[in-house]
């Protein structure tokens, strides 16, 4: 749960510190008061792309930063491991984001650095938003189909279905590239069986191809390594050389170990140099011989590293693409030794796997039937209470010609805002206001299914009003028992049934205008006052009595 806010020079607002409770968070003030600073704040830290026209004028930069309390943090320490940051301590996730007027942004998670993309994934994982738009969703297809997946629990049944879907596809892909390919002529596969030799000669294991380049760098530079390795051996143990010397010098170490027995370790080790010089004057001396082939093996040598040279220039200078140009080449022609029987054997394999494709298809829309019966009748249970007593709800599968991703058919949800009437599509029926309304109703029956802890409605209870309003302020309650909720509106009906209240003002009385944030539950006064003044007269003496009674005992 969101736990604390700290906003700064953002937009209109100086600065804010807010402490928040589990719940129902209402959030009330005059329209064009700042409310969506407070959401922006949230935006920003969920990963929400921002220009600095956002903050406040003057101010060098603005800044938001979030305290987020998990119960059990091992799912979001899962995702904090993934992004290589640090994990909660004591089940807190702080985020903070700075966006200054000169400089680069600055994001942290837990006090480590974070990019923008982080910041979004980990969003994902703790708000969600639901603005104005959210009911226009509805009249996609798609949106409607993944709430009808949401609430039948169906993930793992279309993820077993999607992957014989790929499969599926994956071969029909393969025969389309099969059946462009025509019968080649006989010179035309007596070049590839050439090409294929000419790969073929070389053992294209990596430890090979090392040494063979190792090998052809060292024939290639012969001469001037015999040179080096040869000098380098006169100078460690020819008769100018640094080893006769030592061999002076251990003789009279020797002397000195005579004299003074405690010089013996030191002697010791100019014994062990002595040796030491003398094995490497050797392989050097050896290392010189060596580099010199006979003629026949370096020309072997130089035609394996031309054709070596050959291959990487044509098919893309990597060994991991030599291989592969070796491997396209052999299916080539396996293929041409049969290319009617390969489609023949293909055509088995896409019957096959359309075959189980379809009936993972069938699984997945069965458990959808099931679920679309559950969820309308729940769905215009709550569409109901919401102000339609005659409404027809219905969500109806679609058929469709041929298997998609998402399986052998979409859904379509239907209503009927009035008795008699027929349940159409919503794209053909629904106001804004019913959509809203039903949109309202589904995410109510969806809130349990939805593991993300804070949910934040953006005057979702637009177009909706009175009685209404009643219900629609018990359905938020109801969503806070298993959520946080935080809640733009404007319907003092359902500002009263919040746990938390917060008021967003602005104060236009001096030179610039100033955008305050305060919590008001712990005052009935103020709580009163705020309900009269949406009920449209703060002072008026029946205005603050239907405020007082929209608050009921307290």
């Amino acid at each position: 749960m969101l736990q604390s806010l700290r906003i700064r020079n953002l937009a209109l607002l100086e600065e804010v510190a807010l402490d928040f409770e589990a719940g129902f968070t209402a959030v009330t003030g005059e329209t064009g008061a700042g409310k969506s600073i407070l959401l922006g704040a949230l935006s920003l830290l969920a990963g929400e792309r921002a220009d600095k026209t956002i903050i406040r004028q003057g101010a060098p930069a603005c800044e938001a930063e979030a305290a987020l309390f998990f119960a059990d943090p091992r799912k979001i320490d899962a995702v904090l491991a993934g992004l290589d940051l640090p994990p909660c301590e004591d089940g807190l996730l702080i985020l903070k984001r700075s966006l200054p007027r000169e400089k680069a942004p600055r994001i942290t998670v837990n006090g480590s650095l974070a990019t923008l993309a982080a910041l979004q994934q980990l969003g994902e994982h703790w708000v969600d938003f639901h603005g104005p738009s959210e009911p226009r969703r509805l009249l996609k297809e798609s949106c409607q189909l993944e709430l009808l997946d949401l609430f039948g629990r169906t993930d793992g049944l279309l993820a077993a279905y999607q992957a014989k879907y790929q499969t599926w596809r994956a071969l029909l892909a393969e025969r389309e590239r099969l059946a462009l390919e025509t019968k080649l002529a006989p010179d035309q596969i007596e070049f590839l069986q050439n090409q294929l030799a000419r790969i073929d000669a070389l053992d294209l294991s990596a430890g090979a191809i090392e040494t063979l380049e190792r090998d052809f760098a060292r024939m290639s530079r012969a001469q001037e390594l015999a040179t080096l390795a040869a000098a380098l051996a006169e100078g460690l143990t020819g008769d100018e050389g640094v080893q006769p010397r030592v061999a002076q010098l251990l003789r009279e170490g020797r002397a000195l170990e005579a004299i003074d027995a405690a010089s013996q370790p030191l002697v010791a080790r100019l014994a062990s140099a002595a040796v030491e010089l003398n094995d490497l004057g050797a392989e050097f001396s050896a290392l010189g011989q060596q580099v010199s082939l006979e003629p026949a093996q370096a020309e072997q040598l130089a035609a394996q590293m031309d054709t070596w040279l050959e291959l990487k220039r044509k098919h893309g200078g990597q060994l991991a693409a030599v291989l592969a140009a070796r491997d396209d080449l052999r299916r080539r022609l396996e293929v041409q030794g049969d290319l009617e029987g390969t489609l023949a054997k293909l055509e088995q394999q896409i019957t096959a796997a359309l075959r189980v494709a379809r009936q993972d298809a069938a699984a997945l829309r069965a458990a959808r039937e099931q679920a679309a019966k559950a969820l309308a009748k729940v769905a215009a249970k709550g569409i109901a209470q919401l102000g339609f007593q005659k409404a027809d709800f219905q969500i109806r599968l679609r058929p469709a010609a041929e298997l998609g991703p998402m399986g052998d058919g979409g859904a379509e949800f239907l209503f009927s805002p009035n008795v008699g009437e027929a349940p159409l599509p919503l794209n053909r029926v629904a106001s804004s206001g019913e959509l809203a309304r039903v949109m309202l109703a589904l995410k109510t029956v969806l809130a349990d299914l939805d593991a993300v802890p804070l949910l934040v409605f953006d005057e979702v209870d637009a177009n909706v009003g009175g009685e209404i309003g009643r219900v629609v302020g018990e359905k938020m309650a109801a969503i806070a028992h298993g959520h946080q909720v935080l809640c733009v509106t404007h319907l003092p009906q359902v500002a009263a049934q919040a746990t938390c209240h917060l008021v967003v003002t602005k104060d236009q009385s001096q030179d610039r205008a100033v955008v305050a944030i305060e919590p008001i539950q712990a005052s009935r006064k103020a709580r009163v006052g705020e309900l009269a003044r949406m009920l449209g007269d703060s002072k008026g003496k029946s205005a603050r009595a239907h405020a007082e009674e929209l608050l009921g005992p307290g």
